[in-house]
């Protein structure tokens, strides 16, 4: 019913920038609750940055903070995620994730149970 659907990945050197982009389609629109995950080699899932449904709701993990923004690109309806000074711990298999419905989002955001629907992810590769 809803499909998410990630590009932008790539290959960069360290200090590189990329922008992600995720988009939605089906019965859903991407004001919903969303948000981006990664897992690198050798590391758990973790979420990287989360999006509400309010025109402030924005979460960024603390390990990205300062480097990684997220936002909504209504122009073109996709959730973005511009990552600036990258760096090679950074390096991973990036995921958007949509929920429908969820409360106390603030606490939320970075738990996966809350989202209903994932895209299959753009792998990002920052070297030395």
């Amino acid at each position: 019913q809803v499909q998410l659907v990630e590009s932008g990945g790539g290959s960069v050197q360290a200090g590189g920038s990329l922008r992600l982009s995720c988009t939605a389609s089906g019965n859903t629109d991407i004001s919903n609750y969303m948000a981006w995950f990664r897992q690198g080699p050798g590391k758990e899932r973790e979420g990287v940055a989360g999006l509400g449904n309010g025109a402030f709701d924005t979460y960024v993990a603390d390990s990205v903070k300062g480097r990684f923004t997220i936002f909504r690109d209504k122009v073109n309806n996709t959730l973005v995620l511009e990552m600036k000074n990258l760096l090679p711990e950074d390096t991973a298999m990036y995921s958007c994730a949509l929920g429908i419905f969820t409360w106390n989002f603030s606490a939320r955001w970075a738990s996966p149970g809350i989202y209903d629907y994932w895209g299959q992810g753009t792998q990002v590769t920052v070297s030395s």
